[in-house]
């Protein structure tokens, strides 16, 4: 399949560029310095950039989205981010699925956050703590890219792991469409793992999916 992952160079941007290309599919990556990512088509940009996402939409048959702030999270509370828009996850989502939906391309794989829309019910009290006292403008921000996504009338799955580590490589992760999880960690290559997998599998359309470490379990449970 020919995908477009925007978003690839943070972790989990990176991690899908690589599974997918391990699996076979060309892809594209776009981000402000994707290309100098190997055996891709990188295009240096900005995901907000109306033109450039409209052409880059043109012909794939997949998008993946990983759109996030890479700073510090007490910083982007306190002072604001300093290279990224804060509402970075809505507005590039926005602008990817109006491209999309202008040259017909169905299949799309956004990373939200567990514990926002559907999982919001499910998140642990510290956890909710930490989102309202710590994380509240990014993520009003995943919410309305949530729900922009699942309102999309798009073939789209939401992929939403918990707390994002650099660990290696520990096989497939848990994952689950009920809000179920096994711990509150997963491994950035890991949640790659999952992105590549909702590229692929037509169970998960319309799906939003939990990601988390430990044994694995069936994603359409």
């Amino acid at each position: 399949m020919k995908v477009l992952v925007v978003g690839a160079t943070g972790g989990s941007g990176r991690a899908a560029v690589t599974e997918l290309v391990a699996r076979g599919h060309e892809v594209t990556a776009l981000s402000r310095h994707a290309s100098s990512l190997p055996d891709v088509r990188g295009v240096d940009g900005d995901a907000t950039d109306p033109v450039l996402v409209d052409r880059l939409v043109q012909g794939q048959d997949a998008v993946v989205v990983t759109l996030g702030i890479s700073e510090s999270a007490v910083r982007v509370r306190l002072r604001g981010p300093s290279g990224t828009p804060l509402d970075i996850r809505s507005r590039g989502t926005r602008t990817v699925l109006a491209a999309m939906r202008r040259h017909g391309v169905r299949r799309v794989v956004v990373q939200t956050s567990y514990g926002v829309g559907p999982t919001k019910e499910y998140l642990p009290l510290a956890s909710r703590l930490v989102f309202a006292l710590l994380l509240r403008p990014q993520i009003a921000d995943t919410e309305r890219q949530g729900a922009e996504l699942r309102a999309s009338g798009l073939d789209w799955v939401e992929v939403q792991p918990v707390n994002l580590t650099d660990e290696p490589w520990a096989g497939p992760p848990a994952t689950s469409t009920d809000g179920g999880i096994e711990g509150l960690k997963v491994s950035r290559s890991q949640v790659g793992w999952l992105l590549a997998e909702a590229v692929e599998d037509p169970l998960l359309t319309r799906r939003t999916v939990s990601v988390s470490a430990g044994a694995r379990v069936p994603v359409t449970a």
